[in-house]
């Protein structure tokens, strides 16, 4: 394979820069806007702990689902015009959320919003590896770090934008922010010379999915991926609720923390993509992910009353594995057909995983009535299967060279 030449990040190629940005800012948003203020949502909607388990649980089952379609609608209708409507489907869904009437269209709505955040998921790997195969790890860099942000900001401004204009407008309002990022992709589908046309096409081959269900090192990304949402859509789901119970926080104190966790993905976002494709020390990064998360949770099991803002912050640092395994699917395959194979499988195969953090973690919670148990499975589950998963995914190698050996 013909190594790739740099060029200027900018060069005929801006449109698509802003675009991914603004696309990995809205994918977020959603999950990171409910639990703040669900106590004032519950006012007006009553909520189960089935339903509220439920809300945390539909983000990875959707992504999940369209972890596997996506890649099949790409096949047909390319990759810029499947976004596109998928960021239709995200406006229309977040504003649905706060016009919501009842848990039933609270649920749908948000089912709408996830699924089109599903789409966004897969596509941004690929996209970056259209447009910028030069630049790898920095794009990467550059769109986690829009994930992260996405994520530490909501919960800032939840409470006092419910406190002052309700919660209607407080989940609501991110339907403009998605509105927006819709622009530059609308101008390069429409610009004859907006778009850098492929050489090869982007959709995988059927041969790469089927193998990559018996793939080491598909299933090895998928782990690390799964270890990172599993703690991260457990928590969003249930971090406030939790340092309420174990350290006495306060609803707005308990808002900025889960603000402080999601924002411990930012330096990650910045540095591990780097870090990987340029220096490929991706065995120290799981050693750091892995002691973030063991320190964190003994942390709040342990002393949760003492420096608790300090276990947050480690344990938000440990879905480190989140960037690495996505800069991985494009460091770990050699074309356009496998990158979007490995992103389809791995984000669909971690997201079915993912899916029962949060339900997982509430019921443990409901049937003890505390929250040690609940500690002690994210304390096992974020740090074995990351052990094995880590080594292998650490081995240098392309996945369409694993297949054909």
């Amino acid at each position: 394979m013909k190594p790739t030449q740099p060029r200027p990040l900018w060069a005929g190629r801006t449109l698509a820069l802003l675009g991914i940005v603004l696309v990995a800012f809205n994918l977020r948003t959603a999950v990171a806007s409910l639990s703040p203020i669900l106590h004032q949502l519950e006012r007006d909607i009553q909520l189960s702990p089935v339903a509220v388990g439920l809300l945390g649980m539909l983000p990875p089952l959707c992504y999940a689902v369209f972890g596997i379609i996506t890649p099949l609608i790409t096949k047909r209708f390319d990759l810029e015009p499947t976004l596109i409507v998928a960021l239709v489907a995200l406006t229309l869904g977040l504003v649905g959320r706060g016009v919501a009437g009842d848990a039933v269209w609270l649920i749908a709505a948000s089912t709408l919003t996830f699924a089109a955040i599903g789409v966004g998921n897969v596509l941004l790997p690929p996209l970056v590896k259209r447009y910028f195969p030069d630049r790898v790890g920095l794009m990467t860099s550059l769109y986690v770090t829009a994930l992260s942000v996405s994520t530490f900001v909501p919960p800032l401004v939840a409470v006092p934008v419910a406190d002052a204009a309700g919660w209607r407008v407080s989940l609501g309002e991110w339907g403009l922010v998605a509105a927006v990022a819709l622009i530059p992709w609308i101008v390069l589908l429409l610009h004859p010379n907006g778009r850098r046309q492929p050489a090869q096409p982007e959709e995988p081959q059927p041969g790469l999915l089927r193998y990559a269900l018996r793939s080491p090192l598909a299933w090895s990304l998928a782990v690390l991926f799964t270890v990172a949402g599993f703690n991260a859509y457990a928590l969003f789901a249930w971090l406030p609720s939790m340092l309420h119970d174990i350290a006495g926080t306060p609803p707005a104190e308990a808002g900025a923390l889960l603000s402080l966790y999601a924002a411990m993905g930012l330096p990650a976002g910045l540095v591990v993509p780097i870090v990987a494709a340029r220096f490929g020390r991706v065995r120290l990064l799981v050693g750091i992910g892995i002691g973030s998360f063991a320190a964190g949770y003994l942390g709040l099991l342990l002393v949760p009353g003492t420096a608790t803002w300090l276990w947050v912050a480690l344990a938000g640092a440990g879905p480190l594995f989140f960037p690495l395994s996505l800069v991985l699917i494009n460091l770990r395959s050699r074309t356009h057909e496998g990158a979007v194979a490995l992103s389809g499988f791995v984000q669909s195969a971690g997201y079915l995983m993912v899916a029962v953090g949060p339900l997982a973690v509430g019921l443990l919670h409901q049937a003890t009535g505390g929250w040690v148990w609940p500690l002690i499975l994210l304390l096992v589950a974020s740090t074995v299967p990351a052990v094995i998963s880590g080594a292998m995914a650490a081995r240098p190698g392309y996945f369409e060279d694993e297949r054909a050996a």
